[in-house]
């Protein structure tokens, strides 16, 4: 059995997509997870599975009970501690910076394109797997969103703050 970190990309936002965690724990342990725990109201989950490919399974059992299309970011807890190890911002940025993850590579014309827009107080690095957002005056208030990138790169992505990452490690390793 293998931990994996599950994060699926709009749930529970702006009314939209609404499936309560006890709900949601139902559903995986009906598709064969086990050890399911989740972690607020936002599609955060860490599970315990030895099927190689946990995303794909929970997108089909998502649409085929709830009907919806939800992008689905199986991540190995390594995989996460990586993000967080190679954040390019000092600590102190680190610390209240978002992280988007990728559901694919973006093209280099698509990261090269929207590296080259900036904003004030705003600040962003994209990797192949991760867009590293920090915005001095709150993520609320940026110009840039996670919807923004996507756009720009033509990938789905989810964002996630550093608390949410590392207090999903922090399950992951129970």
């Amino acid at each position: 059995m293998k931990t994996w970190i599950i994060f699926l990309r709009g749930i529970n936002v702006g009314g939209h997509k609404k499936i309560k965690m006890a709900d949601l724990r139902e559903l995986l342990v009906s598709l064969g997870f086990e050890a399911v725990q989740t972690y607020i109201q936002s599609g955060n989950v860490v599970l315990k599975t030895s099927e190689p490919d946990p995303g794909t399974i929970i997108e089909k059992g998502i649409k085929d009970t709830l009907g919806w299309e939800v992008p689905v970011f199986a991540k190995a807890p390594s995989e996460i501690e990586a993000v967080l190890a190679q954040c390019p911002f000092s600590e102190e940025k680190k610390l209240k910076s978002y992280f988007s993850l990728l559901h694919a590579v973006p093209t280099s014309e698509n990261m090269e394109a929207a590296s080259a827009i900036s904003y004030p107080d705003e600040e962003f690095h994209i990797t192949d797997s991760c867009i590293y957002f920090y915005c001095a005056t709150g993520y609320g208030k940026a110009k840039l969103s996670n919807n923004w990138f996507e756009k720009k790169l033509g990938v789905s992505a989810t964002a996630r703050n550093y608390r949410t990452l590392t207090k999903m490690l922090e399950l992951a390793r129970v």
